[in-house]
């Protein structure tokens, strides 16, 4: 391509202190590393003087200002409304916030679609808010051989009763993508919407919510670079026909009505900060969502090219199984236990190597179990902006030596 620059991940670890530790990081999607950028915007706000947002004092300019700069960061990262971006204390909170603002209006006979391929934050909540309004439930398992949720494993469960889909964009313990346009299309052709879980997608990939065809696509920045706590984009449209239950003071307004409480200044302006980051991983012209559409697609190659050794890596070690197939597209994740030796014990025996690659089911249980592998779950290593092919090779030889 003319004019292509590079994905450099030795410019890239500079900014990232916590990698002088030396150890290789591969728990990222737990939540990544930080950029010094990303610690200096929130040191230079939690310091800077603030109050509530308004318009009157220099504080509370800041304050809206911040605000308005993060939700317009997020829009440009997902391709959103800044008007439609909502945040929160977490992604999980968020979701419950959204199962119980929807269910007001579900009634028995009513179904909503849930599958056993993702985190239990986009599940939880929507099979409690079902069993409290006396909604059924309707389960889409994967095929626990490559990993895979087949669009019509979701579509084929529709009906005209169905109220709400739930679905991952990436599993966080597989790393597989299923074809949201497909099921988008097919739910848009009920009275459903849409919710889609884009934690472990939006790190690894440009996000186009308009593209998938999500109503509402949640996502965490602390998975990306950024600081915790998370958010919903949803058309701003959509958020006004929800009334969700709020202090009799606070306002009514799309999406504040959806906030419960002050706002972090801080971590917004975190956020904003990781996304300018992950919109300059490659140097380059163009506007913020330009610039972050090139930066992330030669980071999802980049990533992909890493993949693609550790996968083949793994491969060629005696007593190692991965779940999932290797072939088929999926975030830069790996799943996999060490025959003889208990996934925990693995994981504590590269722990000491400086190798952190954690073990469990990371939330993803219905996902664990349907694998076979119960609530304990196996190894996951998880690739990231900065991760590079020695640290990769750590990781193989950390396991060749088991």
């Amino acid at each position: 391509m003319l004019g292509r620059v590079a994905y450099d991940v030795t410019a890239v670890r500079k900014h990232f202190p916590a990698l002088d530790e030396g150890a290789a990081h591969f728990d990222g999607p737990g939540g990544s590393q930080v950029p010094d950028v990303v610690g200096e915007a929130v040191a230079r706000t939690v310091c800077a003087a603030i109050a509530n947002r308004g318009s009157v004092t220099a504080a509370e300019r800041r304050a809206d200002a911040i605000v308005t700069e993060a939700r317009q960061a997020a829009a440009d990262l997902l391709g959103a409304q800044p008007g439609g971006v909502v945040f929160g204390r977490s992604m999980t909170q968020l979701t419950y916030d959204f199962s119980r603002a929807l269910a007001k209006t579900w009634q028995p006979g009513d179904e909503v679609v849930v599958t056993r391929l993702d985190h239990d934050a986009n599940i939880r909540p929507w099979v409690q808010a079902a069993e409290a309004r006396g909604v059924a439930v309707r389960w889409a398992d994967f095929d626990p051989a490559t990993g895979e949720l087949p669009a019509g494993a979701v579509t084929g469960l529709l009906s005209d009763r169905t109220r709400l889909v739930a679905v991952t964009a990436a599993s966080n313990l597989l790393g597989t993508r299923p074809d949201i346009p497909a099921i988008a299309a097919a739910v848009h052709e009920t009275p459903a919407l849409l919710y889609v879980d884009g934690v472990h997608l939006t790190p690894h990939a440009p996000v186009d919510v308009t593209a998938l065809g999500a109503d509402f696509y949640g996502c965490s920045p602390y998975k990306f670079l950024g600081p915790h706590l998370g958010l919903v984009a949803a058309a701003p449209e959509l958020l006004e026909s929800l009334h969700p239950d709020k202090l009799a003071p606070s306002t009514n307004a799309v999406p504040e009505r959806f906030e419960l409480g002050t706002l972090p200044y801080e971590l917004l302006a975190g956020t904003t900060a990781a996304i300018d980051f992950l919109a300059d991983l490659v140097p380059g012209d163009g506007t913020r969502r330009q610039r972050l559409q090139r930066s992330l697609t030669e980071l999802e190659e980049h990533e992909q090219a890493l993949l693609d050794r550790l996968d083949a890596g793994l491969a060629d070690i005696r007593g190692v199984t991965q779940y999932g197939s290797p072939a088929r597209r999926r975030t830069p994740t790996v799943l996999f236990s060490v025959e003889g030796i208990p996934s925990q014990v693995v994981y504590e025996r590269l722990g000491a190597q400086g190798v952190n690659a954690p073990a469990g089911s990371f939330y993803a249980l219905e996902c664990s179990r349907h694998l076979g592998l119960g609530d304990t779950g196996a190894v996951r290593a998880g690739i990231a902006p900065y991760t590079t092919v020695a640290e990769v090779d750590r990781l193989l030889d950390g396991v060749r030596s088991l």
